[in-house]
């Protein structure tokens, strides 16, 4: 499997980019922002990408969105819940002072325990609402890509539109039910593991 994270933007979100070393068959996991990058790690990679898949859509995760749809032809995914934020998004960027241009329509909306296929790769779709109504984490190959619902040692704010704190507290219960050596792939910041989390995060404390 192949893995290439890039930290893009001014607010450092991380962009994945998954691979299958047999069928060079991929997926980009949130762009959200410096496409030309992005697509470089396609290139030098020799991938082909199927589909771009939202975490969630808050803009510094789909801000390259419209350029990488544009050069590769993959498919953009994002769970049903989230389409109000995904279409908000340039006016939530423009709110912060930035700019993105206004994003496709997505080509499909998926649910909970959707099965993705990456060539021989399979991962699985976690709907984790709470940073956003339709936050998903994709679960498979020993990795967990968690968007902004848990970073190492933290997990995301809900006091954006469409946020809910019990919401986050169930799907932080729900990743901790992982596998303890399940890879965390965040949104920001490092990466960490699931049994890290378990022992280290500060977010249960909120509730003891």
């Amino acid at each position: 499997m192949i893995v290439r994270n890039l930290s893009v933007g001014p607010l450092e979100s991380n962009c994945f980019v998954i691979g299958d070393e047999k069928s060079m068959k991929a997926i980009v996991v949130d762009p959200g922002d410096e496409p030309d990058r992005i697509m470089d790690v396609i290139k030098s990679e020799g991938l082909f990408v199927d589909y771009i898949y939202c975490t969630h859509a808050h803009f510094d995760h789909v801000g390259a969105v419209p350029e990488i749809k544009k050069e590769t032809g993959a498919r953009v995914a994002v769970h049903r819940d989230e389409i109000e934020i995904y279409r908000g998004a340039a006016d939530m960027a423009a709110f912060w002072g930035y700019k993105i241009e206004p994003l496709p329509e997505p080509d499909l909306l998926v649910e909970d325990d959707d099965e993705i296929k990456v060539g021989d790769l399979t991962f699985r779709v976690l709907h984790t609402p709470g940073h956003s109504p339709g936050g998903i984490c994709l679960f498979g190959e020993g990795i967990v890509i968690t968007g902004d619902t848990l970073f190492a040692g933290s997990v995301g704010r809900t006091d954006f539109h469409g946020g809910d704190m019990n919401k986050l507290r169930r799907s932080f219960e729900r990743l901790m039910s992982l596998p303890p050596e399940t890879r965390v792939l965040a949104g920001h910041g490092p990466d960490s593991t699931i049994g890290t989390e378990r022992a280290e995060n500060f977010f249960p404390k909120l509730f003891s």
